[in-house]
């Protein structure tokens, strides 16, 4: 996302393509939905996301979490 994408949001959840370090905004919105939580996040406030699994976290404990419990069912 840049500076310029937020001039193109609307109200309600945006659909994003994670990226390394960036995320490409497939329908916009203002928030996604952390896969864990279910927690609304704002796309300003979005900073963790995992791109093999495509989803959003609301926070770094989280994702850490949602990655232990994947690399555990890989084992």
């Amino acid at each position: 996302m840049n500076r310029f994408d937020r001039k193109f949001t609307r109200e309600g959840e945006a659909r994003l393509r994670y990226l390394d370090g960036e995320f490409q905004i497939l329908s916009p919105g203002s928030f996604v939905t952390c896969a864990v939580t279910g927690k609304k996040i704002p796309l300003e406030m979005l900073r963790y996301w995992s791109v093999e699994l495509q989803e959003a976290y609301a926070d770094a404990g989280i994702s850490l979490q949602r990655f232990l419990e994947v690399r555990n069912k890989k084992q």
